[in-house]
C-alpha cells in the first residue's frame, strides 16, 4: 500500500510540481516562523542574564559562549559541517544532484539561534536558506522525484526560506534565479512563486504584517541627484570587495586552527568581545542600529561605547561608522570562523546600510547635496547586496518589497548596477561562489557548463588497461599485449607508482622479432605521458588537459600511485548521456 502511495506521488508531482512546491512552501514558511522565534526567546534569556551589576561583563562575554554552545551542537549532536549555508546548496546542486542530508532541516535552526540569540555577529538568511533548501530536497526525496525535479524542489525551498524571513516572495524567486543559478525555463518559475507566496502568507499569519524596519521617505528621489547615487553605487560596490576579500582571508586564517578547535573557539571569542566592547552594534544581527539610521539616531550607536561621551561631534560619528564598516566583516569572521553557525546576509545589509548613511553624511555637510538618510541607507543596503552577492536583482526587489513599495525603484537600479559592475572587475566571483569556482565545482546558467560541472571523473574511470613494469622484457610484454585489447599500458614500479606509458605503435616494428625478445626491455620504450590526471580533480581541469596535450587518453593517479585512464570518447559519451538527461527532466 504504501509502494502504491508512493508510485502515485511521484506520477502526480511530475505533472503537478505546483503541488509539491506549495508544500515545501508551507513547510518552509513554518521552519522560517520557527527560527525567528527560538532566536527571539533565546535573546531575551540571554538579555535576562545581563540584568545584574555584572551585566556590562556577561554582555561580551555571552557572544563566545553562544560560539562554545554552537560548537559543541555541530561536535556531538549534528556532526556535520553546516556553516556556509548557500555554499552548500550550490556544492549539493553541482556534485549531489540536489541531495542534501536531512538533519540540515532543523540543524541550522538550532546552531543559529544559539549562535545569533547570544550575540554571535551573523545573520539568520542563509541558515534558514539552507533549511528551505533541505526540506524541499528531502520531499522531492521521499517521493522520488529525478534530479531534475529535486534540484527545482531545493530551489523552491531556498527562494520559500528567504521570502518567509523577509516576507518578500518576489525576492525570494529572485535570490534562486540569480544566486543558485539554476538553469530553469518559464515553467519551473511558477513553483518558484507558489512557494515563495505560501511561505510569506505562512509567516505573514504567525507573526504578523510588521515589516522588517520602519521608516518614511523624508526626501523624495530627484532626478539631479543622480550623480549621488551613481557615487553611492560606485563606494558600495568597492565596500562589497573589501568586506569579500577580507571573508575569504578571515576565513583561510581561522583555517588554520582547524586541528586545534577550542583554540579557534577562544580566538573567535576574544576577538568578538573586544570588537562589541568598543562597537556594540557589532552585537547580534545589527537591524535594530539599521532601524536607527534609518530614524537618523545615529548617536544611540555610540550607547555603552567608551566613545559615547563623544556622541555629540560629528567627526568621532563619522569614525566610528568607517569603524563599523571595517570591522564587521571581521565579527562576522570571528563568529563563523570560531564556531558559530549564521549567514552573512544581515552582515552585508548592515555594511550597506552604514555606507549608505557615511556616504550621505559626507555629502550633505561638505557639498550641502541635500540628500535624504534613509534613502542612501536602503538604497545602500541594496548596493552591498548587488556587490557582495553579485546579485544586484536581488538587492533590487528585495529593498523595493521591504520598502512597501517602488518609489525607490529608480535609484535602486542605478546604485545595485553600479556597485555590481565595480565589484564583479575586481572579484569574478560573489562571497558565496568564489570557493566552488576555484574547485571547479560550481554550476551556471551555462548548460554546456554546467552538464560538464556535474560529471565526475570516478564515474569515467577505464580499468581494463593492462600493466607493465620497465624490467619486463619484450617477449614478456608480446605476451601481455597478445592478452589486451587496447594499445596503451601504464608502465609501473612495484608498488603500483606511475612511471610512464607505452603505446603499441612503439614496438610494433620489433615485436614480431623473436630473436630481439631478451635484449629489449619495457624501459627502451615507455614513454612519459603528455599529462596526468588526479583522481580528485575536476572535469573542468581534465578538459582543458586534453586540449593542451592533445591526447585521446591521460592515466589517473592518486598519490603518485596508478589509478586507471581516461578517454576523451567516453567523457564524450558520459557527456552527452547526461546533456539530454538534464535537458529532458
Amino acid at each position: 500500500m504504501e509502494n502504491r502511495f508512493i508510485g502515485w506521488c511521484r506520477l502526480a508531482t511530475r505533472r503537478h510540481a505546483l503541488v509539491v512546491s506549495f508544500i515545501v512552501g508551507i513547510l518552509c514558511g513554518l521552519a522560517a516562523v520557527l527560527l525567528k522565534h527560538t532566536v527571539h526567546w533565546t535573546h531575551e534569556f540571554v538579555l535576562s542574564l545581563t540584568d545584574n551589576p555584572y551585566g556590562s561583563i556577561l554582555y561580551l562575554v555571552l557572544p563566545g559562549v553562544g560560539i562554545l554552545l554552537t560548537y559543541w551542537l555541530v561536535r556531538y549532536v549534528v556532526r556535520d559541517n553546516i556553516s556556509h549555508g548557500v555554499t552548500r546548496i550550490l556544492y549539493a546542486i553541482s556534485r549531489h544532484r540536489g541531495r542534501i542530508r536531512l538533519h540540515n532541516t532543523w540543524s541550522s535552526i538550532l546552531t543559529s539561534s544559539v549562535t545569533i540569540g547570544f550575540g554571535g555577529s551573523v545573520g539568520a538568511e542563509s541558515p534558514v536558506v539552507l533549511t528551505g533548501a533541505a526540506i524541499g530536497s528531502n520531499v522531492a526525496r521521499l517521493l522520488k522525484l529525478d534530479s531534475k525535479t529535486m534540484n527545482l524542489m531545493v530551489g523552491c525551498g531556498a527562494a520559500a526560506g528567504v521570502a518567509a524571513i523577509f516576507k518578500a516572495p518576489l525576492a525570494g524567486m529572485v535570490f534562486t534565479l540569480e544566486v543558485l543559478m539554476l538553469d530553469l525555463t518559464l515553467s519551473s518559475i511558477v513553483p518558484l512563486l507558489v512557494s515563495a507566496v505560501s511561505a510569506t502568507l505562512v509567516s505573514s499569519f504567525l507573526l504578523g504584517d510588521a515589516t522588517l524596519f520602519h521608516f518614511v521617505y523624508n526626501v523624495p528621489f530627484d532626478l539631479p541627484k543622480t550623480p549621488y547615487y551613481l557615487l553611492l553605487g560606485l563606494f558600495t560596490g568597492l565596500v562589497s570587495v573589501y568586506f569579500t576579500r577580507m571573508a575569504v582571508r578571515m576565513e583561510s586564517w581561522f583555517g588554520r586552527f582547524k586541528q586545534h578547535p577550542y583554540q579557534k573557539v577562544a580566538i573567535g571569542a576574544v576577538l568578538l568581545g573586544v570588537m562589541i566592547f568598543f562597537f556594540p552594534p557589532l552585537y547580534g544581527e545589527g537591524y535594530e542600529s539599521v532601524q536607527s539610521l534609518f530614524e537618523g539616531n545615529v548617536t544611540t550607536l555610540l550607547h555603552s561605547s567608551p566613545l559615547e561621551a563623544f556622541a555629540n561631534n560629528r567627526w568621532i560619528i563619522l569614525l566610528f561608522l568607517v569603524g563599523l564598516l571595517l570591522l564587521k566583516v571581521f565579527a562576522m569572521a570571528a563568529t563563523n570562523g570560531g564556531g558559530g553557525v549564521g549567514g552573512s546576509f544581515a552582515p552585508t545589509l548592515f555594511v550597506g546600510a552604514v555606507s549608505g548613511f557615511f556616504l550621505c553624511t559626507c555629502l550633505n555637510q561638505g557639498l550641502n547635496a541635500g540628500v535624504g538618510e534613509a534613502n542612501f541607507v536602503l538604497v545602500g543596503m541594496s548596493g552591498a547586496m548587488a556587490g557582495v552577492m553579485h546579485a544586484p536583482l536581488l538587492g533590487i526587489f528585495l529593498i523595493a518589497e521591504l520598502t512597501g513599495g517602488y518609489v525607490l525603484l529608480m535609484p535602486l537600479m542605478i546604485t545595485a548596477t553600479v556597485a555590481y559592475i565595480t565589484s564583479s572587475y575586481f572579484d569574478k566571483h560573489s562571497i558565496y561562489t568564489r570557493q566552488l569556482a576555484l574547485q571547479g565545482d560550481l554550476i551556471t546558467h551555462h548548460k554546456d557548463k554546467a552538464v560538464l560541472t556535474m560529471l565526475s571523473l570516478r564515474n569515467v574511470i577505464e580499468t581494463d588497461l593492462i600493466p607493465v613494469h620497465p624490467e619486463q622484457t619484450l617477449g614478456e610484454l608480446v605476451k601481455t599485449v597478445a592478452k589486451s585489447h587496447r594499445n596503451i599500458f601504464p608502465v609501473t614500479d612495484e608498488t603500483g607508482h606511475l612511471l610512464g606509458i607505452l603505446l603499441l605503435d612503439d614496438i610494433r616494428p620489433v615485436m614480431f622479432d623473436s630473436e630481439k625478445y631478451d635484449d629489449h626491455y619495457v624501459r627502451d620504450f615507455m614513454t612519459l605521458p603528455p599529462a596526468v590526471v588526479d583522481l580528485d580533480e575536476n572535469m573542468s581541469s581534465v578538459m582543458d588537459k586534453f586540449e593542451i596535450s592533445g591526447a585521446w587518453n591521460l592515466p589517473i593517479v592518486h598519490n603518485e600511485v596508478y589509478i586507471g585512464f581516461v578517454s576523451k570518447a567516453t567523457i564524450f559519451s558520459a557527456y552527452r548521456d547526461l546533456l539530454v538527461q538534464f535537458s529532458n527532466e
